[in-house]
């Protein structure tokens, strides 16, 4: 009982390390990022590819409320896992400073940059008392002097950089399945079927488009490019991982 109510005291604590160096709430801020449906970010040799899962939990809602893709800046796209309204206010914070650098400096924001001022925001939020760490996880990725860079943040406020990454739910499972089929010098068309198969690995291998949301920034345009339900179908087709009517059937049976 002793030692139950002495960890309770460090996890009510943010700022107070637990006698083997522990963070308890990043730590559990962590646990609701899985909880939160999958993102996945694909680094191609000519661009950046966000795919996220952004299944409809009732067929009342409005499809286009759910949003997981954000426009940070024209060359910027950022995909979140975890608690929704923690994502919005980094993405408006996000947004904020890719404006203030347009103002200030006269060009668009290094997608570097823009991480690092996004992690140094979010680890302010783990040693302050009275307040919680950010329960999301982002994927930020963009064109950056030509090159394409894509990141992670972490609620403890580390930044990442990856070829290709998964945050949310089925992590683990969908990056084993990165790790297998990710090649160097794979172009933007390449990144957008990886990004959706593997989204599909943990889903019974297909999708539909009302459940997927997929953007592109390319090297050659600069601009984030958010794909609508129809060409999302198509690069599912030409992928053969579109879900067929009687798949569609037995998940809602399920």
């Amino acid at each position: 009982m002793q030692g139950q109510a002495q960890q309770q005291a460090y996890d009510r604590g943010i700022t107070i390390f637990s006698p083997d160096g522990r963070l308890y709430q990043v730590e559990y801020a962590r646990e609701a990022v899985k909880r939160g449906t999958a993102s996945v970010g694909v680094r191609a040799e000519d661009g950046v590819v966000l795919a996220v899962d952004k299944r409809i939990r009732s067929p009342l809602m409005e499809e286009s409320s759910v949003e997981k893709i954000h426009k940070a800046d024209d060359h910027v796209g950022i995909a979140s896992a975890g608690h929704v309204a923690d994502a919005r206010q980094l993405i408006d914070f996000a947004r904020r400073q890719a404006q203030v650098n347009r103002l200030r400096y006269g060009e668009p924001i290094g997608i570097e940059t823009l991480t690092k001022e996004i992690t140094d925001h979010i680890q302010q939020y783990t040693q302050v008392g009275g307040a919680r760490p950010f329960g999301v996880s982002l994927i930020i990725g963009g064109i950056d002097d030509g090159e394409p860079r894509l990141f992670e943040t972490d609620p403890s406020g580390t930044p990442y950089e990856w070829k290709a990454l998964a945050v949310g739910a089925d992590r683990g499972e969908i990056e084993d399945y990165l790790e297998e089929n990710y090649g160097d010098g794979m172009n933007l068309d390449g990144g957008v079927g990886l990004a959706l198969a593997a989204l599909a690995s943990v889903n019974d291998g297909s999708l539909t488009p009302q459940e997927v949301g997929l953007s592109t920034v390319s090297v050659e345009d600069e601009e984030l490019r958010i794909l609508d339900d129809d060409e999302i179908e198509d690069h599912l087709v030409e992928r053969e991982l579109l879900a067929t009517e009687d798949e569609d059937e037995d998940d809602e049976e399920e």
